[in-house]
């Protein structure tokens, strides 16, 4: 069954001209993984009946406190049901008042340093996220630092950064650990409530420019974490006994 994905990208402070492009291209790729996309901006959104559609929800850089609390609830009861979640860059600037979201995320933004060409190491490519990446890439991005180390939730990190590659002026209030985490996965989301059902969690810190939408290379990043979230058998794509995903109506 071809799974059904929600790409929310509401933000509120700043705004990556990116999000079109970044929402065109993965309807275009959607079916090369599987995968029907919805997209939406509209944080009413989060309500029970709507995310029990979906087999997974994306952050999509999305920023800022966009969800209330009925949104926060009901994005909780969703993770406690296996729904799976997958945070690309600005995601990790949203909804800092939401624990069950920083634990999925793995780790909030704190600040990066200028736009500018840079070079990560791919430290794990077993994953399907990394599997055909160069184990040095160079990308002209953002290079995210964090409030705290995603491997304190469990998280395992798959992409550092190589802090030898670019100029970052700090200061660092922070320790996000070492090496310089960017891209991780969760093989169960650290935002589910003891007695739930776990899902999955990717997040990348990659994905700010309109171009690197059109990347290939970058794009198969983003696919293979975003197939892999969803194969642990969580939701009705896979599991027709779930309690959340794609029922095929």
């Amino acid at each position: 069954m071809t799974a059904r994905i929600l790409l929310f990208s509401a933000t509120k402070g700043y705004r990556h001209d990116s999000i079109p492009a970044s929402i065109e291209a993965l309807k275009k790729k959607g079916p090369s993984i599987n995968v029907e996309f919805d997209d939406t901006e509209d944080t009413t959104q989060f309500r029970d009946d709507i995310l029990t559609k979906y087999d997974a929800v994306i952050f999509l850089n999305s920023c800022g406190d966009v969800l209330d609390d009925e949104g926060i609830a009901a994005f909780q009861r969703y993770l406690d049901s296996g729904g799976n979640f997958v945070g690309i860059h600005c995601a990790a600037a949203t909804c800092e008042n939401a624990p069950c979201v920083g634990k999925e995320l793995g780790a909030y933004f704190d600040y990066h340093p200028p736009l500018q060409e840079s070079v990560v190491e791919v430290i794990d490519k077993s994953h399907p996220s990394t599997a055909h990446l160069p184990d040095k890439w160079r990308v002209l991005d953002e290079m995210y630092n964090f409030k705290s180390d995603p491997r304190e939730v469990g998280a395992k990190v798959i992409i550092t950064a190589d802090e030898t590659s670019y100029e970052d002026p700090g200061p660092r209030k922070f320790d996000h650990g070492s090496p310089h985490p960017i891209a991780w996965y969760q093989e169960r989301g650290a935002g589910v409530q003891p007695g739930g059902t776990a899902g999955r969690s990717f997040f990348t810190g990659l994905g700010h420019s309109i171009e690197i939408w059109s990347d290939e290379t970058f794009l198969s990043h983003v696919l293979g974490g975003i197939a892999w979230t969803l194969q642990l058998g969580t939701t009705r794509a896979f599991n027709p006994a779930a309690k959340v995903g794609n029922a095929g109506n």
